[in-house]
């Protein structure tokens, strides 16, 4: 079936609005915490970081490399993103109708998150890959013979498979599903999946490799540090529940559900076994794949929501594959009802949106998060007044610190990754974090050797007001420093004459006994932080 005129123009004006939207948005909202702190992989290449693979800082890198350091630069894979998906989803769906794969698209791209997303972050490759990984077994599973064409396509998913697992673990939720799939619906095939498996490889094993030799910081984060304190709730479930209805919207649940009727539903459950096992091996094996990726990622979810809140991120891999299915699945006329309802529900979006847009800084102040947005906008005057408050300090008469007349430049410092990456990405330069941080974004373990810094006066950035016995330890001299910018205080502390000896003893070890406990089953070749700050290997 050859696309209609009206989808035609329809694909056209949401794919152009929605990209100048999103450009709009990421030229105009500032940098947040995660996309400084990623920013700073970026700067930093490697082969892994402290949380994750090292996919996303790559990426940055070459957006820097071809265009600097401005946010549009280091934003415009996520831009263009729902773009290069929507050409994947409509070339994986294909072969199906042209109009249904049009409508899959415009179905993709009428949602709000494709909209109003403009952050860079590690979900931006893994989605690219993991949907292009799908696209392309997609692909080679309509194909009725194993030739050439059908090889390169495994393979080129395996390649991507293995480039999604660069980009974060979540990849591995779709090799489970691969895994299912040729199990219960493609055996014969099984080469083909071997085949696809042997090509991913070559990307884990850079992972492990450089785990191997930095003390496993991904696993440690992922499966230890990160979930310690996690317990089951009954509210958990419910927030993925809720989730997934705002995800796939109300526009599209709700002629789901009408659909639906009770009376069809009892009698679907009450219909035999063989009923059930019939309808679905019926399907040809392509559709059979395309249900799956829908479904083994929902309940592996679903299962594990149990115990962790499922953050919306943790299933955007799997998104846009929801309305492939869709357009697949629902005739035509119902497509039209969910393709309506979709707008409608964006536009409320972009009210919204336009009304934020309108407003002023100081019509904000009466959140609780109003300083966080003031940093956030108005990030160098704070930096700037905070400064001259501690020049005025160190320069004050009748101090024992008096400097000289070109005296030596502070060090950055702020208590939690967040500011202190949008300040360094302010500043130009890295931030470390004072203090022990938390379970994430430790990245400083592996970049920064606190014993640089002895003696040196530091200017902590502070998220609220200090405790000064937190600090008097590992100084000479401790002063309090406030500042008001837009009606938002702001507080520091400055540090004079570093004490790198009680820092040491006092807060990185204490990092290494909360964070470091490497089980003894995990080879290794090295651990910078351990061998940094206990000579060891391994911290025992």
């Amino acid at each position: 079936m050859n696309l209609s005129p009206s989808t035609v123009r329809t694909l056209w004006a949401v794919g152009l609005a929605s990209l100048f939207v999103r450009g709009w948005i990421a030229q105009t909202l500032p940098i947040t915490g995660d996309e400084a702190f990623f920013y700073w992989w970026g700067v930093f290449l490697d082969w892994g970081y402290y949380d994750h693979p090292p996919m996303v800082g790559w990426l940055i890198a070459v957006m820097r490399y071809l265009w600097g350091d401005g946010l549009l630069s280091i934003r415009l894979p996520v831009v263009l993103l729902p773009l290069v998906l929507g050409g994947l989803m409509g070339w994986a769906l294909y072969p199906w109708g042209r109009e249904r794969a049009a409508i899959a698209v415009l179905l993709f791209w009428c949602t709000p998150l494709n909209w109003l997303n403009t952050l860079i972050t590690t979900d931006t490759p893994l989605i690219f890959w993991s949907v292009l990984s799908a696209a392309c077994l997609l692909r080679a599973e309509q194909r009725s013979q194993l030739d050439r064409a059908a090889w390169g396509l495994y393979g080129l998913s395996g390649v991507a498979l293995g480039c999604a697992f660069l980009s974060k673990y979540f990849a591995v939720v779709l090799g489970l599903t691969y895994a299912v799939y040729f199990l219960a619906c493609r055996r014969e095939r099984w080469h083909a999946f071997a085949a696809l498996v042997l090509l991913s490889l070559p990307m884990a094993a850079i992972n492990i490799g450089w785990n191997i030799s930095h003390g496993w910081p991904n696993i440690m984060f992922n499966l230890f540090n990160r979930n310690s304190a996690e317990v089951a709730e009954v509210r958990k479930p419910l927030l993925y529940a809720g989730m997934l209805i705002y995800l796939v919207t109300p526009a599209v649940v709700w002629p789901l559900v009408r659909m639906t009727s009770l009376k069809g539903l009892r009698a679907g459950w009450r219909a035999p076994k063989a009923a059930w096992a019939n309808s679905w091996t019926a399907l040809p094996p392509a559709r059979q794949l395309l249900a799956l990726l829908v479904l083994v990622p929902g309940v592996f979810f679903a299962v594990l929501s149990i115990k962790k809140v499922i953050g919306l991120h943790w299933v955007l891999s799997f998104y846009p594959w929801v309305f492939a299915w869709l357009a697949c699945a629902l005739p035509f006329e119902k497509l039209r009802t969910c393709k309506l309802g979709l707008m409608v529900f964006t536009a409320l979006h972009l009210m919204v949106l336009g009304g934020v847009a309108v407003s002023s800084l100081q019509d904000w102040k009466f959140l609780e998060r109003y300083p966080t947005l003031v940093r956030s906008y108005q990030t160098q005057d704070v930096l700037d007044g905070m400064l001259r408050q501690a020049e005025l300090e160190r320069s004050s008469k009748g101090s024992s610190f008096n400097v000289k007349a070109s005296p030596q430049p502070l060090v950055w410092m702020s208590d939690g990754y967040s500011p202190a990456s949008v300040y360094g990405y302010t500043l130009g330069q890295y931030v470390p974090v004072f203090g022990q941080g938390r379970f994430h974004a430790r990245q400083d373990d592996l970049l920064v050797d606190f014993s640089a810094f002895a003696g040196q006066d530091v200017l902590v950035m502070l998220s609220a007001a200090p405790d000064l016995k937190d600090f008097t330890p590992y100084f000479e001299r401790v002063t309090p420093l406030a500042i008001e910018v837009s009606g938002a205080t702001f507080h520091a502390v400055l540090g004079q004459g570093f004490n790198t000896a009680a820092y040491h003893r006092e807060v990185l070890g204490h990092v290494y006994q909360k964070y470091y406990q490497i089980p003894q089953w995990l080879p290794m070749t090295g651990c910078p932080f351990c061998e940094r700050y206990c000579g060891a290997m391994r911290c025992r």
